[in-house]
């Protein structure tokens, strides 16, 4: 279709009458879209409601219960659980985080070249591994690049996740909102005959463009719109400003303290005090049990304000001071051992939606939580009652078996290494030739290399190549069986790899996405679209479809977002005369690439806390960036699809 083609002259088709069914469905996607923005439940937790809902409601939504569950054992689902577990084989090897430090080798105090080496690790390695996983591996690297070259983290982190973004576009396997979209397109190619299951590098020229002019966004206009919010090289107890809020506890002999808990201390100021530690004779214990017993002579350093504080030093039998220095206290006799770390609290945490006291984290990782940042400011009322929000991050001292759980684990995302990272170097080269394999498996066109083959050495047998191809699916999960044969993963992992979250979504998000479909609300949806627009070129409907799905995908799921708006944009394509495979790519590319806050995008939200970021940052730095590559999205796939 020509590019000045409006709609008057494509004739939409008139949209059909409203049906029960069609309103019971419409009212389910409002429902949840409601429970997504909200987050009263969490995402997945919302996405299987949906399920249940529409399979209760069969009769108006056509969602029988094996459809329902058909989520589970839907290709997209099952890819991306086997993709995930790849993802974590590649990062247990530490080939990401060892190509990040040799590549960043060169950048030193130069922001240009440190933004150059983290986009030009970030984004290529994302095309081929999750890019979730490879924001979470590089941040730590990153973090250090900035801190030896004297600038702030701040400048980098944000260019880090959205270079994992552009580089997610890359490859069917980037992201998993592309394996679901593949999925969805192919569901509907009964109804729309030129869709169709994505091809391995279906994408990849549009993406390389997007790539290209993303980066060089980052790198010449994009670091200069982000401030310093955290300062280089600094502390990370300074950073905090833990000193503000440590003191010094003496309790003096004949004190009515002795033989009290120490949380008697917390009452006595009227409990906004927290007790990180207890030192005795000049010992600290390693974690204080509540039913330890205070003595004359016992040293208390907590975590107070002010006010509490005064609190405290009115009483004769104790005496109270601020320390001098925060880290030397933090750092007293017998816990030289137990260094002060970050960590990010992902969505996947245990901790989202717990307190530090209802979550039991002192006894279960032997660590103390010294102070918080939640959404760009750092806490300063007592913890243990606050509520953990995904994103959050906690400044921890524990002991270094602990920070080795805390980095094995898919509860936290470690801000800094360690100092003697674990990784099985060794399996390096298994895990790249088991994802060479199952890249090459569905890249390789083996019925056209068997047919020229065939015709090049006259062995006709040589055509039954064609029997090699394989989609993603069966080759991903050939994959996961090589990993843990050739011992890059441990068979005891493979469901530690797998964010579950992720899989529970995209298992009840799928059946609505059905549900659109076979009431003719999506068909209904995307006629409304198509009258609405009726003056407007072809061109200017697929690039507002883009538009719209950013915005949508702001505020609830990305891969909630692909399987609402592909039907209704594929059925707007058609109403309009135009190619719906072109809408289609345009709202998955939209979709991976969410710019303009913390939550959209989950690799947004790593990097929210160790970047000190407030929420008018990612607006001042996404928003041009959302506007660019709407323009260069939609121009690519006109030049190379057409519309």
């Amino acid at each position: 279709m020509g590019l000045t083609a409006s709609l008057t002259d494509a004739q939409p088709v008139a949209p059909a009458g409203v049906t029960v069914d069609m309103v019971v469905v419409g009212l389910v996607v409002v429902g949840a879209v409601v429970l997504f923005v909200t987050e009263w439940l969490p995402v997945d937790v919302t996405a299987i409601a949906v399920m249940v809902t529409l399979i209760l409601l069969e009769p108006w939504t056509g969602i029988s219960p094996s459809q329902g569950i058909s989520g589970f054992s839907s290709p997209a689902t099952i890819t991306v659980l086997a993709m995930l577990i790849l993802s974590a084989g590649i990062s247990r090897t530490g080939l990401v985080q060892i190509l990040g430090r040799r590549i960043a080798a060169f950048a030193g105090d130069r922001l240009d070249k440190q933004l150059l080496a983290t986009i030009g690790v970030a984004g290529p390695a994302s095309g081929f591994v999750n890019n979730t996983p490879v924001v979470a591996v590089l941040i730590p690297v990153v973090t250090e690049v900035a801190n030896e070259g004297h600038t702030s983290p701040s400048k980098l982190l944000i260019p880090l996740s959205y270079a994992s973004q552009f580089g997610g576009m890359l490859t069917l396997i980037g992201t998993s909102t592309n394996i679901l979209a593949s999925d969805t397109a192919a569901r509907l190619s009964g109804q729309y005959p030129s869709l169709r299951a994505f091809g391995f590098f279906e994408f990849t020229a549009l993406g390389v463009v997007v790539f290209l002019v993303g980066s060089a966004y980052l790198l010449t206009v994009g670091h200069r719109l982000l401030p310093e919010r955290v300062p280089p090289a600094e502390d990370p107890v300074d950073s905090y400003g833990v000193a503000d809020y440590l003191a010094e506890v003496d309790v003096k002999p004949g004190s009515d303290l002795v033989g009290r808990r120490p949380s008697a201390v917390a009452e006595r100021a009227g409990n906004p005090v927290e007790v990180v530690r207890l030192v005795r004779d000049g010992e600290a214990p390693v974690n204080p049990a509540v039913d330890d017993r205070l003595e004359a002579g016992d040293t208390l350093l907590v975590r107070t304000g002010d006010e509490a504080l005064a609190a405290l030093a009115a009483a004769d039998e104790l005496a109270v001071a601020r320390p001098a220095d925060a880290d030397e206290a933090l750092a007293t006799p017998g816990s030289e051992d137990r260094p002060v770390v970050e960590v990010v609290v992902p969505t996947t945490s245990f901790l989202v939606g717990e307190t530090i006291r209802s979550s039991s984290f002192r006894r279960r990782y032997d660590a103390t939580v010294l102070a918080l940042r939640t959404r760009g400011d750092t806490v300063s009322e007592p913890l243990r009652d606050l509520t953990i929000q995904a994103g959050d991050t906690l400044l921890v001292q524990a002991p270094p078996r602990t920070l080795d759980r805390l980095g094995r684990s898919r509860e936290f995302v470690p801000v800094r290494e360690p100092a003697e990272p674990d990784y099985r170097t060794e399996k390096i080269p298994h895990a790249v030739a088991i994802m060479a394999g199952v890249v090459g498996f569905v890249a390789v066109p083996w019925a056209a290399l068997g047919g020229w083959l065939a015709a090049l050495t006259g062995v006709g047998g040589l055509a039954m190549l064609a029997g090699l191809q394989q989609d993603i699916l069966v080759t991903a999960l050939a994959g996961v069986v090589a990993m843990v044969l050739a011992g890059v993963l441990d068979a005891g992992e493979l469901y530690d790899s797998v964010d579950w979250n992720v899989i529970f979504l995209l298992a009840g998000v799928i059946p609505l996405g059905i549900a659109l479909e076979e009431t003719g609300a999506a068909t209904l949806l995307g006629a409304g679209v198509a009258a609405a627009a009726a003056h407007l070129p072809a061109l200017v409907v697929l690039w507002l479809f883009y538009i719209v799905t950013g915005l949508i995908t702001e505020v609830i799921s990305n891969n909630a977002s692909v399987v609402l708006m592909i039907p209704v944009a594929a059925a707007a394509a058609t109403a309009i005369g135009a190619e719906p495979f072109s809408f289609v790519l345009a709202v998955t590319f939209a979709a991976s690439t969410a710019f303009l806050g913390p939550v959209g995008y989950q690799t947004n939200l790593f990097v929210y806390g160790p970047g000190g970021y407030k929420f008018v940052d990612y607006v001042r730095i996404g928003a041009p960036l959302q506007l660019l590559l709407s323009a260069v999205t939609v121009g690519g796939l006109v030049l190379f699809r057409g519309i």
